[in-house]
């Protein structure tokens, strides 16, 4: 038996392997190596015109988030932190303060009201490199004020620029809004709002409305698109 060349060994039966490849590797590995590419450039090409053309998303999609108001324009952030803490990806910040309505005689420290209750959320910021988009903290929210927008183009070219701070967040002021701080004006304490039973704020044109049960959360929703 002659010696075996360098880099082969012998098999069991002390002949060399054959290394000539076969007719299978030789004709038909590289056909199905390609079989993707064969199987897909016949088919009609399909080619989004995005950003020009934008294609709708689900009703239910997870995009941007907003802060939403009642219909008088108060924030319907309590600054409970609920939200933070139900943050799987530690992306949200608040800062809760403490509600002032300014007293008769005119003591107070002047921070006026941003929310029905005790409380609101003086800072709120979310931070979008690290959010994962899965609402976790709007399940949390015990006054429906995060929600979920459609808004999915969040990208930047800087860092800074993705850590949004509450006056990005925060829905806009429809008609009939007033910009906070200031009282409550749909109902004597904040159990008419949360109760859902409170009078629609006044119009312009007319000086009283009736009472009425309000949920604008789609339309605010519709407004911060």
């Amino acid at each position: 038996m002659t010696d075996a060349p360098s880099g082969s060994s012998p098999d069991r039966s002390g002949e060399l392997p054959n290394d000539q490849p076969t007719e299978k590797q030789r004709f038909w590995d590289p056909v199905a190596g390609f079989g993707v590419t064969l199987r897909t450039m016949f088919k009609k090409v399909v080619t989004e015109q995005y950003p020009f053309e934008k294609q709708p998303t689900a009703p239910r999609f997870h995009g941007r988030h907003q802060l939403n108001r009642w219909p008088d324009g108060l924030e319907k952030c309590i600054g409970c932190e609920l939200c933070a803490w139900a943050c799987p990806a530690d992306a949200i910040y608040v800062e809760g303060a403490s509600n002032v309505d300014a007293l008769p005689n005119g003591e107070g420290d002047g921070s006026g009201r941003y929310s029905p209750g005790e409380r609101y959320g003086r800072v709120y910021q979310i931070n979008y490199l690290r959010c994962i988009l899965c609402g976790l903290c709007i399940e949390a929210c015990p006054t429906r004020a995060l929600t979920m927008t459609n808004e999915y183009e969040l990208a930047d070219d800087n860092r800074a620029d993705l850590i949004y701070e509450k006056s990005d967040l925060l829905a806009p002021l429809l008609p009939g809004m007033e910009q906070p701080p200031h009282p409550m004006l749909l109902g004597s304490d904040e159990g008419d709002y949360y109760r859902g039973t409170f009078a629609a704020p006044p119009s312009p044109s007319t000086s009283t409305a009736p009472a009425t049960t309000v949920d604008d959360d789609a339309t605010l929703r519709e407004a911060g698109r």
